[in-house]
């Protein structure tokens, strides 16, 4: 966190955008016809060098769509992937103080934005490293592990791990997802409870390490525990094939959360 705060770049670029705001409106103008040209430019370099568009040299060039027998190229039946490359949060920082000292400041967000995703991915990688390798015996599947960001303000960080053995799985999620906060804390004020038609409950209010909790069951999909971690953070459980709810709790109290709290930076 202390590499993503370096020379307080963000407060930086906020009270250095002294630029007018017909200026600003003519920079953003020249900035969006600059970018609309070069993409068409770009795209039909594109399309050249593919051969779907006639070129100088060539005039008589058709559509890919067009050519006789295009219809049988094969289908693409494997590949690696792409690999996954989190932002380097040093170099997008140095990138954003150049392009902010020569007043590019669509680049300089975006360098920033950049920036903000690499902490969050290694937030992520930081908080998979420290969960439990097994838990009531169900193995960690980490090949399934998960870390996505939108990259701004840690609004949309999620974490993700399963734990399975047969036909027993444990799914735990780690997010930043103000739809789930808002229903959790609807159930934890109102401090009420659903049932089912058969008078059992739905789901009831609990706690887990002194956090305040809702658990529910469902005969369809199992049991379910969300956990409040902070102002914006949910710890979420999924269990499928759960002998009963303590059972389900026993896999919770497996869970560091307090840890997981101090590595989000949560109050």
């Amino acid at each position: 966190m202390k590499t993503f705060i370096k020379s307080g770049l963000i407060c930086a670029v906020i009270c250095g955008l002294s630029v007018s705001a017909s200026a600003q409106g003519l920079l953003k103008k020249i900035k969006q016809s600059a970018e609309s040209a070069a993409e068409k430019r770009i795209s039909k370099e594109i399309n050249k060098k593919l051969g779907n568009e006639p070129s100088a040299d060539n005039p008589s060039q058709q559509n890919a769509s067009d050519v006789p027998g295009s219809k049988n190229n094969p289908n693409n039946k494997g590949g690696a992937g792409l690999i996954t490359t989190p932002p380097d949060v040093k170099a997008n920082i140095t990138i954003a103080e150049t392009a902010f000292k020569a007043n590019q400041y669509g680049e300089t967000r975006y360098a920033i934005q950049q920036a903000m995703l690499g902490v969050e991915m290694e937030i992520g990688k930081k908080i998979l490293t420290n969960m439990p390798g097994s838990i009531v015996g169900l193995a960690a599947k980490k090949d399934e592990d998960k870390v996505t960001s939108t990259g701004w303000g840690w609004a949309g960080l999620t974490i993700y791990r399963e734990y399975l053995e047969g036909d027993k799985q444990l799914r735990a999620t780690i997010a930043n997802n103000s739809v789930w906060m808002n229903a959790v804390n609807m159930f934890l004020v109102n401090g009420a409870y659903g049932q089912t038609t058969n008078n059992q409950q739905k789901w009831k209010q609990t706690k887990v390490k002194g956090y305040k909790a809702v658990i529910e069951y469902d005969e369809s999909s199992g049991y379910k525990l969300s956990v409040p971690i902070g102002q914006t953070s949910l710890l979420m459980l999924e269990g499928v094939n759960f002998a009963n709810e303590n059972d389900l709790m026993a896999a919770a109290n497996s869970f560091d959360i307090d840890g997981i709290k101090k590595t989000l930076g949560e109050k």
